[in-house]
């Protein structure tokens, strides 16, 4: 197997760069994720927030996102401006399909089909993922029971109520931050195994631990721009090596 000469790229990105730029107000960027829920069987709430969290950092460490790679320019731009997602649903297996054919990443683990779609300006969505609905995309709360040996385990905030779509996107950005807790190697070896994690809503008191040891670096926090559902600035997920 060749060596992947463009993967210190990519890392560095995640690690040292997101966010750096002031964005533009008139040109908002967005990765855009299609949940796939179908009306017969839909998937569990945790699974659905797991293979969205796989998604987004797998398409941002993939091979395309780097060097001459045609994802390139576009993760560049995104990741220098801001990590603003946008989760849409696919009820249908037609819609579903033709999502599939968009530039992306899609995780299907759990019973759970997710694709992060690469980053573009919202006015130039491509139709057939702006065909999607964004409104009213959730499920009911379930136990997953306990997280396992992962290298990365997401909390999210237990005192915020999001519906799993909002939910979806900030474990999104969860996943993206928790490279900051990895070296390159560690990272490596993690998008390797495909980038596995977990997903839980944090007791009080292990949320409480998990704000304490941000304020040491041993976590790495999303905070919330607050364009939907809830204030901005709202703490949404953590993660943490497992």
């Amino acid at each position: 197997m060749l060596p992947d000469l463009t993967f210190g790229e990519r890392y560095d990105r995640l690690h040292d760069r997101l966010g750096a730029a002031d964005p533009d107000p008139d040109v908002i960027w967005a990765m855009p994720m299609v949940l796939h829920l179908p009306k017969a069987q839909p998937p569990s709430r945790t699974a659905v927030l797991e293979s969205a969290a796989r998604a987004a950092i797998l398409l941002c460490l993939d091979e395309r996102a780097g060097g001459d790679g045609p994802w390139t320019t576009a993760l560049d731009t995104w990741c220098g401006i801001s990590i603003r997602k946008i989760a849409r649903r696919a009820r249908s297996g037609a819609h579903w399909e033709a999502a599939q054919s968009v530039p992306g990443v899609t995780v299907d683990a759990g019973g759970a089909a997710v694709r992060a779609i690469v980053p573009s300006p919202v006015t130039d969505v491509d139709k057939r993922i702006s065909r999607l609905q964004i409104e009213g995309t959730d499920l009911p709360a379930d136990e997953p029971g306990p997280p396992g040996e992962v290298p990365v385990r997401l909390w999210i905030n237990p005192h915020l109520a999001m519906t799993v779509g909002k939910a979806a996107a900030q474990a999104g950005h969860g996943s993206m931050l928790a490279v900051r807790l990895l070296t390159d190697d560690q990272a490596r070896q993690w998008f390797s195994a495909g980038c596995p994690l977990s997903v839980r809503t944090a007791t009080e008191a292990q949320w409480a631990d998990l704000l304490t040891r941000e304020s040491r670096s041993e976590t790495a926090a999303v905070r919330d721009a607050g364009f939907t559902e809830i204030e901005p600035g709202s703490i949404t997920v953590i993660a943490e090596r497992g």
